[in-house]
């Protein structure tokens, strides 16, 4: 059974909603009034709506983090590990997301006992970060020697706020990121957190990748438009319009939540 299966055995096309967590310490945007005491009481309001609401697992991601870091600092990895070690929901599976350090990301994953983690580990991409050069073979090799083999890992082929270098398209880089790279899951994102991808896009990449790797939406799931895209992805990953106004870094809003999970289902 694949990771993702093993995570997800019985449910066709699950939901997954991120718990964007408050700028951490030492970042820019970070409330220093409010402390780590308060980043974990807006994590947990939010992820037991999103539990209310019905989705099938829960995404930890530092959101607020702008501008975003290709090397995570250590103190940013030990406060994200103290949330997600204080916020993770019961009998619900979570997972763990980095902007943007896969590293990062697999190492709170490892250490909070996360089943799945999110980032981009292929290709080489011009950025608002700068150059980016994420490195697959290094990733896995460090599940390996932190002998975190069942954290699956959720490869996006087309990340926000980045362009690839190189002229291949969405399909043929999803099918060699599962070939070469060993992903687990397949994400398909649009230009930034909270923009859809066109629907031909993912119907493209689920048509050309092996049947038994999962295409997920990545970004910009709606409750109005999410019927047209569960046509052909196996599930979404969705955050802003969950939000009070449909606005990224705005708490969960539990009325948008429920409307979501009716509407997905």
């Amino acid at each position: 059974m694949s990771r993702f299966r093993k995570i997800f055995p019985s449910t066709t096309k699950p939901l997954i909603a991120m718990a964007h967590l408050p700028a951490l310490p030492g970042t820019p945007l970070y409330d220093a009034a409010a402390g780590m005491s308060g980043i974990v009481a807006s994590v947990q309001r939010d992820v037991e709506i999103l539990l209310a609401a019905g989705f099938d697992a829960v995404m930890f991601c530092n959101e607020n983090d702008r501008p975003y870091q290709l090397q995570a600092g250590l103190e940013s990895a030990a406060a994200m590990a103290r949330v997600v070690t204080e916020c993770k929901p019961d009998g619900v599976p979570f997972g763990v997301d980095f902007l943007w350090d896969a590293r990062c990301a697999l190492a709170v994953a490892a250490a909070t006992g996360a089943s799945f983690m999110r980032e981009v580990a292929t290709g080489v991409w011009e950025s608002d970060m700068g150059l980016w050069s994420p490195d697959a073979a290094t990733l896995l090799r460090e599940r390996r020697r932190l002998d975190a083999e069942d954290v699956a890992v959720f490869m996006n082929v087309t990340p926000e706020f980045a362009s690839g270098i190189g002229h291949r398209d969405p399909a043929d880089v999803a099918v060699s990121t599962t070939v070469s790279s060993l992903a687990d899951v397949i994400l398909v994102s649009g230009k930034m957190a909270g923009a859809e991808p066109d629907v031909a896009t993912i119907a493209a990449i689920r048509e050309a990748v092996d049947p038994a790797i999962p295409v997920l939406l990545n970004t910009g799931a709606k409750a109005e438009t999410i019927a047209q895209y569960v046509k052909h992805a196996d599930g979404c990953i969705v955050g802003s319009s969950l939000k009070v106004d449909g606005y990224t870094w705005n708490p969960v809003d539990p009325d948008r939540a429920r409307r979501f999970t009716d509407a997905a289902r």
